[in-house]
């Protein structure tokens, strides 16, 4: 549920917010893409140290730090990757994310997927990444509403989106 825009905060003081005691990159997803909450489940369980937090594109956090890195707020085209100095979107934003996971404790997916980054063209890789993007609701179907962390159990990885409000 997003506010009227009177009570959200100019979006580039959202992200100074967002950023302020907590420099951990942040994923933006389609909060109710099942595709999309199916990889955030899994960046989550291939991420056993923290080091992302994750935010909905549809939330007021996610919307203002869509606009504070140049983007529409109304855009839910792309997964995105925030960080201090920029955004990330795309197969560039999967990428940058998969350098950070580990599956089953053990397989550091960095060096792939860095050499991924270098080996395969942009144009190939965003060409693949929209086939998917365009079609994830017809290939995984949506939720009616955005996914919640309803026992707190993930609450230092998922941002408050009070955090949006005046």
């Amino acid at each position: 549920m997003t506010l009227s825009e009177d009570s959200v905060l100019d979006p580039v003081e959202v992200s100074k917010r967002v950023f302020a005691s907590d420099r951990r990159p942040v994923i933006l997803f389609d909060g109710v893409c099942n595709l999309c909450n199916g990889a955030v489940n899994t960046a989550i369980d291939w991420d056993p140290s923290g080091k992302l937090r994750y935010s909905a594109l549809q939330s007021n956090v996610g919307r203002a730090l869509l606009q504070a890195n140049g983007r529409e707020a109304d855009d839910i085209s792309s997964i995105v990757l925030v960080t201090e100095d920029g955004a990330y979107v795309k197969s560039d934003a999967i990428l940058r994310i998969t350098e950070e996971l580990t599956p089953l404790g053990l397989l550091p997916l960095r060096p792939a997927a860095a050499l991924g980054r270098f080996v395969v063209p942009k144009l190939l890789r965003d060409l693949i990444y929209d086939g998917v993007a365009d079609n994830r609701y017809r290939i995984m179907g949506m939720r009616q509403e955005c996914r919640f962390d309803a026992d707190g159990e993930l609450e230092d990885r998922f941002i408050n989106d009070a955090i949006a409000t005046k």
